[in-house]
């Protein structure tokens, strides 16, 4: 045990479990006191307790917390950088040279697709080490995973050298993220979750904009180095994760579910509770710790995973979690992995073009996943995935549209598009599907699979959520290629369809997450039509001094 989370006076005093965290049910009288007001909250337990628990924001223990939630990050970095690098190594005349590839094609479709197929086979062992050694320790053996796969990779003459490396890749990836989105989520006040989750899940753009800027500027290396240096750089976040993870706590639910619940307490009264053992936000969390998390049974089998689908609110959690994994992976940003190719389509022809435009669509859509994480804790998930992902289809839709409308001569060398203004808008819509699919996609990609799962069920159900990813990640590999080799920018209007099919159906069967703490989604969970449930509010009464005096009942 670390020294930050054994502290003799904690395990002494304890919080006072007899104090209740239930906010008193009135008929709202005391709004009539002077400086009162009624709020609408999802949960006024939850609101009841940080308003009397205010975190400060800059103390050493909030500062710790925000370099865990680093290292979650440096995770999802190391995922980033193999999205951005494949699509812009393709484009190197010295790599197409030592392995024949193309812009399109079978052969750079196999290279690209075994990084899923390594995530595929390899995402029990991630959920497995997770639950048994800690989120700290899958993160750290998923950095080793990747540093041998980069290895492997960057060393290679031959294509069957390369694809293993890959495919080692592939498996380090599925281990690490299955541990830091789990370690994020776990670790953060329930008020911070969105942010820090979300935050989590942009680190794909802080590995996919350095991948961008280091392949442009090793494009201009007249040798293989032009492309295996990028993808030596890809241990880079790993060594930071490796050495760091030593210096952050372990996750207070971890604990919790095996059994160590007094250094589950002194985390949650360091980090969420200023200290004080009596904070109503510690009381309430472990309380609904205590209630909610199991420390036997058959979660902790671990080739079992009935749990995930033998009951009726596991079905609603897998529920989410299938439609985040799917639709997070298929609603037009598998093209990004080949935006050589779909520049390409457009008339721009050059690598030097390719490459750089590629830098200004992953900065765009590094954008809108930055915007929409700051206000993840702010709008409520279900309306920004309605709303959102129908507006990726009208874009795209419009970026379609544009490209079919373009004209190119092919009677001169190289070839010259007539219509230039259609080109430009073709462009320019798919730049806005960037900032649009960033905003709407990156930080709930994170954070609707660990917060729809409840702690017996995290780390199992993460790596179904990476299995899932790793399919849909396989047929955007592999089949992107072959089909804008075929049929062009037609290929677009699939995602259009399923994009506006995606809409409709995050319309019916989203639940609303935001607002509650993790274990109160077990009660929504549990009602009849958990969406229905996870729309209703509390109206609560607010005090002058910020106290929340009672909760109203309107049949009171």
């Amino acid at each position: 045990m670390s020294k930050e989370e054994q502290s003799p006076e904690i395990s002494e005093a304890g919080p006072d479990l007899s104090h209740h965290t239930i906010v008193a049910a009135g008929s709202g009288k005391t709004a009539a006191n002077e400086g009162a007001q009624a709020k609408n909250v999802y949960n006024a337990e939850l609101f009841a307790a940080l308003q009397e628990t205010r975190i400060n924001k800059w103390s050493w223990e909030s500062i710790h917390l925000y370099f865990a939630v680093l290292v979650a990050f440096s995770c999802a970095c190391a995922n980033g950088y193999d999205g951005s690098l494949i699509g812009s190594i393709s484009a190197m005349d010295h790599f197409k040279k030592t392995f024949g590839t193309s812009l399109t094609g079978i052969r750079l479709a196999g290279i690209s697709s075994l990084y899923n197929v390594g995530s595929i086979v390899t995402s029990p062992v991630g959920a497995i080490i997770s639950d048994r050694y800690g989120r700290r320790v899958g993160m750290f053996c998923g950095a080793w995973v990747i540093i041998l796969g980069s290895i492997v990779a960057a060393s290679s003459h031959k294509m069957a050298q390369l694809v293993v490396g890959r495919f080692i890749l592939g498996a380090g990836i599925q281990m690490m993220t299955v541990a830091a989105p789990a370690y994020a989520v776990e670790i953060s006040p329930p008020h911070w979750r969105g942010r820090c989750v979300g935050f989590y899940n942009n680190g794909w753009f802080g590995g996919s904009i350095p991948a961008a800027l280091i392949t442009f500027g090793t494009n201009n290396i007249n040798s293989d180095w032009s492309w295996r240096i990028p993808l030596i750089l890809q241990c880079f976040a790993c060594i930071f994760v490796i050495c760091a993870v030593w210096f952050i706590p372990e996750s207070p639910r971890y604990y919790m579910a095996n059994g160590r619940h007094e250094e589950a307490l002194a985390f949650l009264i360091k980090y969420h509770g200023n200290g004080d053992a009596n904070s109503r936000l510690v009381r309430l969390e472990i309380e609904e710790m205590r209630e909610g998390i199991k420390v036997d049974g058959l979660d902790k089998v671990w080739w079992d995973y009935r749990p995930l689908f033998s009951t009726h609110h596991g079905r609603w959690r897998m529920a989410q979690v299938l439609m985040i994994s799917i639709f997070g992976q298929f609603s037009g940003n598998g093209l990004g992995y080949y935006n050589a190719a779909i520049f390409n389509n457009m008339g721009i022809t050059t690598t030097a073009q390719q490459l750089g435009y590629n830098i200004l669509a992953t900065a765009l859509q590094a954008m809108g996943g930055l915007t929409g994480m700051s206000l993840t804790d702010k709008m409520p998930r279900r309306k920004v995935l309605v709303i959102g992902t129908f507006v990726c289809a009208c874009v795209l839709a419009c970026n379609a549209g544009l490209t079919s409308a373009m004209k190119v001569d092919n009677s001169v060398s190289p070839s010259k598009i007539t219509n230039l203004p259609y080109a430009k808008g073709a462009l320019a819509f798919y730049f806005l599907f960037q900032v649009s699919y960033g905003f709407t996609y990156t930080p709930l990609q994170g954070v609707i699979p660990a917060e729809a799962l409840d702690t017996n069920r995290r780390a199992k159900g993460l790596a179904a959520s990476g299995f899932i990813v790793g399919c849909m990640g396989f047929i955007n590999t592999f089949c992107t290629p072959i089909a804008t080799g075929n049929i062009g920018y037609k290929y677009v209007w699939i995602f259009v369809g399923w994009d506006v099919i995606e809409s409709i159906l995050w319309y019916l069967f989203c639940v609303e997450s935001q607002g509650r703490s993790l274990e109160e989604l077990e009660h929504i969970y549990a009602q009849k039509n958990p969406v229905k449930a996870s729309l209703h509010v509390d109206k609560v009464v607010v005090q002058a001094d910020g106290r929340v005096s009672e909760k109203v009942v309107e049949e009171l």
